[in-house]
């Protein structure tokens, strides 16, 4: 059986003020377009539909023509809420839609949906994992008697998991949006302070293929069959030399997946220019390429271009962000930085490079452990 893996629409987005609906509109026609070349039978989506809780009605109709489009062509669809969307809207019609073979996640209350696909191969459970923190396990289990109390997204995530009746003798999928521990993340991303969301990969070795959501790089984590899709577009200028595309998953027997992607052509690609004001405005500079695309220019000259940007502008219409790299700002970042240093203290500075190099803040006892040993060292002497 053929799956295609996508995540992270965040339909309705806009990045520097310009609005992605006209190229997420494109996108999602070449999705379509490529689940149907690659005669898939179904699509998982892996959570941040929109980008909203609460989207626009434009962006709701996007999503709703992208689902009746596949489910015209006889593909199932597979979809989780994200961090950025409202589970209660996702879920909302997910008994009338599963009549047109779109499953959606319903809130999570205990239990993760499981539908149950098969093929030559024999059967395959496809579960759905909506976006999960403690406090949503905590409050879906209170009042189960001896249930552990999940205090981390690890914890979290790990019972969930254990709740799962998963049968082993068959294969099974995992539809997910959480952080797995060793993901490179993208500025794009919305990041918990300390990586406090991190999971461990372990969580899903029950699973032949797990297909996330949350990472906006495409990327496997810790084995290739725990696998982030990426964004089908570029939401930040970190992304800006990725190639964005879809991952195509192809189950056969049990212990048999073939992994490949198929390259996405954006309607205007997001790119970095870098040079002096009047090497970026000659034709000579610009004419092999495409002007329309999304751009974030770097310019290099000592001085500031008056009304540079509406200039740039007449040559690079969409040109999102203009900076300057100059013997000026280069001298104001090492200001700012020596600055930002001399305001902190040494348990503060201390912290933040505990913090680091470990991925995660330091405990309470640790915090005072370095607090006592700080003190007693600026007494000039220090006990243990």
């Amino acid at each position: 059986m053929k799956f295609l893996h996508i995540s992270d629409l965040h339909i309705g987005k806009r990045v520097n003020e310009f609005s992605m609906i006209p190229d997420q509109k494109y996108i999602l026609k070449q999705i379509s377009d490529i689940a149907v070349s690659e005669s898939v039978d179904a699509v998982l989506i892996a959570g941040d539909i929109y980008d909203k809780p609460v989207p626009s009605a434009e962006a709701v109709q996007i999503f709703d023509r992208f689902l009746t489009g596949l489910a015209d062509f006889g593909k199932k669809v597979f979809a989780v809420s994200g961090n950025h969307d409202s589970p209660e809207r996702i879920a909302f019609g997910a008994q009338l839609m599963s009549g047109r073979g779109v499953h959606v996640s319903p809130v999570y209350e205990g239990e993760a949906a499981c539908r149950m696909l098969s093929d030559a191969y024999g059967e395959i459970g496809v579960y759905l994992l909506p976006f999960i923190k403690p406090a949503i396990v905590r409050h879906a289990l209170e009042g189960e008697p001896e249930c552990p109390v999940p205090e981390s997204y690890q914890d979290a995530v790990k019972l969930a998991v254990d709740r799962m009746e998963i049968d082993g003798t068959r294969r099974n999928i995992l539809i997910a949006h959480q952080f797995v521990t060793g993901a490179g993340r993208c500025d794009s991303e919305e990041a918990a302070v300390g990586g406090l969301d991190n999971v461990d990969g372990s969580v899903f070795d029950r699973f032949d293929y797990v297909a996330l959501g949350h990472i906006h790089s495409p990327q496997s984590v810790g084995r290739e069959c725990v696998r982030y899709c990426g964004t089908p577009l570029k939401y930040s200028f970190s992304e800006a030399e990725q190639e964005k595309s879809v991952t195509i998953v192809e189950l056969r027997e049990k212990g048999q997946i073939q992994l490949s992607t198929v390259p996405l052509r954006p309607l205007h690609d997001m790119r970095k220019i870098r040079g002096a004001y009047l090497e970026v405005m000659s034709k000579t500079f610009y004419q092999d390429t495409d002007t329309e695309d999304y751009v974030q220019i770097t310019l290099t000259d000592e001085e500031d271009i008056p009304d540079g940007l509406q200039r740039l502008r007449t040559v690079y219409p969409n040109l999102m962000r203009l900076t300057y790299d100059n013997s000026r700002t280069r001298q104001d970042q090492d200001v700012d930085v020596a600055e930002m240093v001399e305001q902190k203290s040494e348990l503060e500075l201390f912290g933040e490079f505990y913090e680091l190099q470990n991925n995660q803040p330091m405990s309470g006892e640790q915090h005072n452990f370095v607090k006592k040993m700080i003190e007693n060292l600026a007494g000039g002497g220090y006990e243990a």
